[in-house]
């Protein structure tokens, strides 16, 4: 029954909404909004309290959030580590292992709403605010983002532009907001008019629409190098997300792979990272 349940829950969410709608928009829409960003899972597993506790760095208070920061010394440059949506900074394990094998000094952070970070609800926007204090904090030459964590690099490069900034990789990331809103709006059975409240919301608070804001276009103006993984069969996010944005990426490079699926924590996904780096 539990099951049943959870898997009926988003379209009980949606056939409330859609009625919301026609009695406030804007609260509809604000409510909409808190069920797309909440984030449900990625806290700190027993298994990976062992391997994060050691390394544990300082707590950073940004954007009324209290940040957890990691550190693996090295004398090399340092490199910023960004994860994905409902992960953790463990997801970096495998290739934390080569990159304190090359001696670079690594910084990484939860997220907010997620690991060791305070916080319930997670968005691009947000997440670069943390992004920029680390940037401006730690002064990174290199930056590696995983899905969502790689869109929101892109967005704040856009949006911040650093001239510490060297190189950047994004692993699995997605590029338009409107294709994930869109699945959003499947998932609940959202209705077009309670789309459009939620279109409204986005651009009244935001300040852009769902369109505009894209990968795609956010690197039009990018002069870093890149470096991008993106599986032909990921589950996750379209391997045409990647594609659209090296198309327009000047100084990017795309590597295509084929069964990896969308963490992407295999031996040649990394041995490839390290080499871009020391590149």
């Amino acid at each position: 029954m539990n099951a049943l349940f959870k898997k009926l829950l988003p379209k009980i969410y949606g056939a409330f909404l859609n009625i919301y709608v026609y009695l406030s928009p804007v609260k509809a829409a604000e409510k909409a909004f808190t069920i797309f960003t909440k984030v449900r899972k990625g806290r700190v597993s027993p298994h990976q309290k062992e391997y994060l506790d050691p390394v544990k760095h300082e707590r950073i208070d940004v954007s009324g959030h209290s940040i957890q920061t990691y550190n693996w010394p090295g004398k090399k440059e340092t490199v910023l580590l960004i994860h994905g949506w409902e992960s953790n900074t463990w997801r970096w394990h495998k290739l934390l292992e080569k990159l304190t094998k090359a001696d670079y000094n690594v910084i990484a952070f939860d997220a907010p709403g997620h690991g060791y970070s305070s916080g319930e609800y997670l968005y691009v926007p947000l997440y670069a605010e943390v992004l920029e204090h680390m940037i401006q904090t730690y002064k990174p030459v290199h930056l590696i983002g995983h899905s969502v964590g790689g869109m929101t690099i892109l967005f704040n490069e856009y949006e911040n532009p650093n001239d510490i900034i060297e190189k950047i990789v994004t692993i699995a990331s997605p590029s338009e907001f409107h294709e994930i809103i869109g699945h959003f709006k499947e998932l609940l059975g959202l209705s077009d008019r309670m789309l459009k409240a939620l279109e409204e919301y986005v651009k009244n608070r935001f300040g852009f629409t769902i369109r505009e804001f894209s990968s795609s276009k956010f690197v039009l103006t990018n002069t870093k190098k890149g470096l991008l993984f993106h599986d032909r069969w990921d589950k996750i996010t379209p391997y045409h997300a990647s594609e659209k944005v090296h198309a327009v990426w000047k100084e990017s490079t795309f590597i295509s792979t084929e069964g990896l699926g969308h963490s992407m924590h295999q031996e040649e996904v990394n041995k490839k990272i390290i080499a871009f780096l020391q590149g």
